[in-house]
């Protein structure tokens, strides 16, 4: 993909800039490569792109809306410098202003039910899925609900979460917790240094750093302001 699509979280959902200078059919030919290629990470989400100083038509622009709808993206906004592809973008009913978007629902989290047989217990839980193996490259875990490994999570593993994760280990592959839009969902992990991580509709990805990294402690990673952060896996962190 190179330099020609950026994918970034914003409040709004996605935020993906796309090269003016490289031929439309490409660029859009890449775009939905991309998506397609991570379907379980994009499905649902609002998308804006960004097309900078370049000029489309109005068959350019439905051919967009609807490849994205297609793979179940709903495009909320097109960012442009071009007068004429602001019009047009309005007229089938696009935002052209970030302003104008709302964020993303949040799902109020689910609660089970008490349990029909007497526990002695101060919260009843929520389901989810323990993992007890290393997860290697290629390896994709999809849960409603939370997951914990223990084990490690290696760089090409992928875990997709509705809930919390938790990795008692390293965690270098790529995981999205909050899978249905809870921002309150939180990725902890002994030695948190993912290839990217996403929590609801909010996305960072791990600086490349091929230096030995020193000091590893457990962290925690949620959204605070906006944004995502990492932060030391403590009783100060969220839900935990």
């Amino acid at each position: 993909m190179d330099d020609t699509i950026v994918i970034k979280g914003i409040s709004q959902g996605i935020l993906a800039t796309l090269d003016p200078s490289v031929q439309w059919g490409t660029v859009l030919g890449e775009l939905t490569t991309h998506i397609e290629q991570r379907a379980a990470f994009f499905k649902g989400a609002q998308l804006v792109v960004d097309i900078g100083d370049r000029a489309l038509a109005s068959d350019e622009l439905e051919t967009l809306n609807q490849s994205l709808d297609a793979l179940n993206v709903q495009l909320v906004a097109l960012l442009s410098e071009d007068d004429a592809t602001l019009t047009i973008a309005e007229t089938i009913g696009l935002n052209t202003d970030l302003r104008d978007v709302e964020p993303p629902s949040r799902p109020t989290r689910p609660t089970e039910p008490p349990p029909e047989t007497e526990v002695d217990s101060e919260e009843y839980g929520t389901g989810g899925v323990l993992i007890k193996r290393t997860l290697r490259n290629g390896r994709t875990i999809r849960s409603g609900g939370h997951v914990v490994v223990i084990g490690d999570v290696n760089q090409g593993a992928e875990i997709i979460a509705a809930g919390d994760i938790v990795v008692w280990g390293k965690l270098r592959g790529v995981v999205h917790a909050g899978a249905n839009g809870d921002e309150e969902a939180v990725i902890c992990a002994l030695d948190l240094n993912p290839t990217q991580i996403r929590i609801a509709g909010l996305i960072s990805i791990s600086p490349q750093d091929t230096k030995k990294r020193r000091n590893v402690i457990p962290e925690t990673a949620q959204i605070t302001d906006g944004h995502i952060e990492a932060i030391p896996w403590n009783t100060e962190s969220k839900g935990y």
